[in-house]
């Protein structure tokens, strides 16, 4: 989940916000902070980011009784920024109800102690701000600049022990003009053990994607939320954006594609299609070596590669995995993620071996199924098949599928073997059924034809993703009509401003 975290700034005892941090551009929103609390918690947000602005500005704490009015009438936690200087004032902050301090002139000013504090009161409840602005930290409020250099800064209190940092780009706090994306993503790679929390520019949801996309899980949002940019309402990351997903069914080093898993015609070439749907846009692709299994032979690892280093996207490769070696082996080649099917149902253990030692995040179960009782309701009666569809079990759709979530799997891939290749419509309500029992993305997998199909699965089916091949390989429809459909749907969708490129891993 993407934890989104309102933020009210107060000066004079008003809910206001400034641009870049300038005192001369105040807008008032509401002159009850209060009462923007009470709508915050309302909508559903669990956290709030107080700034007393006046405070920052004076050194000295000012708006402390709106501070406690909130925390009193509220059961939000609430982080307060702003004037806290020394232990009274920390004490006083705590005592009129917040959880969590946060302290960036002071930690600039007088380390000795910031640091104090840290080991008075532990990191959970001390969040270092690192306001930016030319690549230094500023101070009094951002009235004026330091000494300190970001990274310098980061390094030293990473050090002692911080967890939690709020990080500011001060030039584009209040312009609404997006995050800065590349900063965070900076900081990440340097320092992956801290909770970075984005602050600043926060302009619309495409905006939180790029942002958990770069890794950050925690983002303030002021004004985007007072001027309706963003819809007032938290936003778990599997409903976030959806992902279009084209499918290369491999045999003999051609991509091909039937109907029902049967009646394969040849659809190209798989380096050639997946450079293309990468530089279309395309979100991910999926890469299925279809008779792997059923020939009892490894993955194309020279074809993988090839096709790993056509696109800039994630990639997924599956067919024939069946050990961690395997799944190093395609990982090694480039693969970001690997689908296994037939192996987990024989051995369900090396779906927790695999989770173990490369991550949930990797390891994809996909399901192939088909429906047994075509009398009963559609949600009902389906049996799990294998080796591409050629061997029946007697195993319940449902009941491995959260049972393969259970031992570590980190997405269910799910195909109707029933829909395959019909250009119908997905399995909607046994998609429905499966999101609604696992805490996993889902991807709805066979019988998409048309772009309002994509639509209904994920409306209806409550998909995470939707994958598609056949349609996308003979050109009936491009991804960009999808995504435009989806757009003018209001589906949220996940966009690619630098298309093309080779692969960025």
């Amino acid at each position: 989940m993407i934890e989104i975290i309102p933020a009210i700034d107060i000066i004079n005892g008003k809910c206001v916000r400034l641009t870049r941090g300038d005192y001369n551009s105040v807008k008032e929103y509401n002159s009850d902070p209060l009462l923007v609390a009470k709508e915050f918690e309302a909508a559903g947000f669990t956290r709030l980011h107080v700034v007393d602005l006046d405070a920052a500005k004076q050194g000295k704490l000012v708006n402390i009784d709106t501070l406690r009015s909130i925390c009193d009438e509220t059961n939000l936690v609430v982080d307060y920024g702003g004037g806290v200087k020394n232990d009274d004032d920390i004490a006083t902050v705590l005592e009129a109800g917040a959880q969590m301090v946060t302290g960036g002139s002071i930690a600039v000013r007088d380390p000795a102690i910031f640091l104090g504090w840290l080991e008075r009161f532990g990191p959970d409840r001390i969040i270092l701000g690192a306001d930016v602005k030319d690549g230094h930290i500023a101070v009094s409020g951002w009235q004026e600049n330091s000494h300190s250099e970001l990274f310098g800064f980061l390094e030293f209190y990473a050090d002692k022990g911080i967890k939690k940092i709020i990080c500011t780009d001060i030039e584009r706090d209040g312009t609404l003009e997006g995050p800065a994306v590349e900063l965070y993503k900076k900081i990440m790679e340097r320092f992956p053990s801290l909770q970075l929390i984005a602050s600043g520019g926060l302009s619309s949801v495409s905006d939180l994607h790029r942002l958990y996309e770069a890794g950050i899980t925690s983002v303030i949002s002021g004004k985007a939320f007072y001027e309706n940019k963003i819809p007032l309402k938290p936003y778990p990351l599997n409903t976030l954006a959806k992902r279009i997903i084209p499918c290369l069914d491999v045999k003999d080093g051609r991509v091909v594609k039937g109907v029902n898993f049967v009646g394969l015609r040849d659809a190209g070439d798989p380096v050639e299609l997946a450079q293309r749907y990468s530089d279309e846009g395309a979100d991910e692709l999926v890469f299925l070596d279809i008779t792997a299994t059923h020939e009892k032979r490894k993955t194309m690892a020279e074809l993988v590669r090839k096709v790993a280093e056509a696109v800039n996207i994630p990639f997924t490769v599956g067919g024939g995995i069946g050990s961690l070696e395997d799944v190093n082996a395609m990982l090694a080649n480039g693969a970001d993620k690997v689908s296994v099917n037939s192996a987990a149902v024989r051995n369900p253990e090396i779906i927790n071996e695999m989770a173990e030692k490369f991550g949930s995040q990797c390891i994809v179960l996909a399901i192939d199924a088909r429906r047994e009782d075509k009398d009963g309701p559609q949600d009902e009666g389906w049996k799990v098949y294998l080796n591409g569809g050629r061997q029946r079990t007697d195993i319940d759709l449902f009941e491995w599928a959260r049972e393969g979530v259970e031992r570590g799997a980190g997405e269910i891939l799910f195909t109707s073997m029933d829909h395959d290749g019909t250009r119908n419509g997905f399995a909607n309500e046994t998609l429905a059924k499966i999101s609604n029992m696992v805490d996993v993305p889902v991807i709805a997998s066979g019988g998409a034809g048309t772009v309002q199909h994509f639509a209904d699965t994920f409306r209806d089916g409550k998909a995470d993703a939707a994958l598609a091949a056949g349609i996308f390989h003979y050109g009936d429809i491009s991804i960009n009509q999808v995504k435009q459909y989806l757009q003018n749907a209001n589906i949220i969708i996940r966009t690619h401003p630098t298309p093309g490129g080779g692969k960025k891993k």
